[in-house]
């Protein structure tokens, strides 16, 4: 496994890969890698011939007071990971390489629509931040697969909307979140939790699935009251709800009753650490 921090030495790499006929695929990060980011390199792999990680801390998605500056860094550790993994290379480039001429100067992309509510509202100028580091990565590394997790759903819907939308040749392929034991979804962020809110954390996942099953088993009901009670039953548990939203899978739009393919998007916070899930069903 190579690892490279230019763009000059990636696209000297990649067309070599190019001219021996191979299929390309991009698993775009941030670092701190675990569980659920290797589960997205080893689908890369399954559908692409050559698999490029990229570990990038993008300073345009993080808001002011956010953890930008406290976001895990682990290079080293990653690529210990991603060799044992089978992954061809890593692009790994600095905050220059990418932002050359500054993040007020930079041509950005909003993708309208799916971007607004949810994450979106708590974090205003997140997935614009998101939807352009993206759209780089595309350029620079022209692949023919790009694999992201489920566990961002309206980062997901993000990134297949823009690369409709941009007609770009890429087949963006999701995969399902890797849980621990007790159901916590996997994060970098989990890091940040003490010994006591790592206690608590699994509630919101447990939260999710009691709504879930509440959909499931009661066509008939609210779904406002079902969001409310879910809030209620975070709170008492030690969370602070950030939102519950049941949506359409497929606009994230509000559900309306007639609707089939519903997901259940959540955040929540722990002391200072923000956390995000979902759970999405037919019925």
């Amino acid at each position: 496994m190579r690892t490279v921090h230019t763009l000059k030495e990636l696209r000297v790499i990649l067309q070599s890969y190019r001219q021996q006929g191979k299929r390309i695929g991009l698993v775009p990060t941030m670092g701190n890698l675990h569980d659920g980011h290797l589960s997205l390199v080893q689908k890369a792999m399954e559908a692409a011939d050559v698999v490029v990680t990229s570990i990038f801390v993008n300073p345009m998605q993080f808001a002011a007071g956010e953890d930008l500056d406290n976001y895990p860094r682990t290079l080293k550790d990653d690529q210990h990971k991603l060799s044992a993994t089978g992954n061809t290379l890593v692009f790994a480039p600095s905050v220059e390489e990418i932002y050359p001429r500054g993040l007020t100067n930079q041509t950005q992309v909003v993708v309208p629509d799916v971007s607004e509510g949810h994450c979106g509202a708590s974090r205003p100028g997140h997935y614009d931040g998101v939807a352009t580091v993206v759209t780089m990565l595309f350029n620079m590394v022209q692949p023919d697969v790009a694999v992201f997790g489920e566990k961002d759903f309206q980062q997901l819907a993000v990134i297949r909307k823009l690369t409709t939308d941009l007609f770009l040749p890429i087949d963006i392929i999701g995969v399902a979140t890797v849980r621990e034991d007790d159901g916590l979804a996997k994060s970098s962020r989990n890091g940040y939790l003490s010994a006591e809110q790592r206690s608590l954390a699994p509630a919101l996942f447990r939260v999710l699935r009691d709504t879930a099953e509440q959909l499931e088993t009661d066509p008939q009901a609210s779904f406002a009251a079902l969001e409310a009670a879910a809030r209620q039953q975070l709170s008492d548990q030690g969370l602070r709800p950030d939102y519950i939203n049941i949506v359409h899978s497929q606009t994230l739009k509000a559900a309306q009753p007639q609707d089939t393919q519903l997901t259940i998007l959540a955040a929540a916070y722990l002391g200072s650490t923000r956390l995000i899930d979902n759970i999405s069903i037919t019925r």
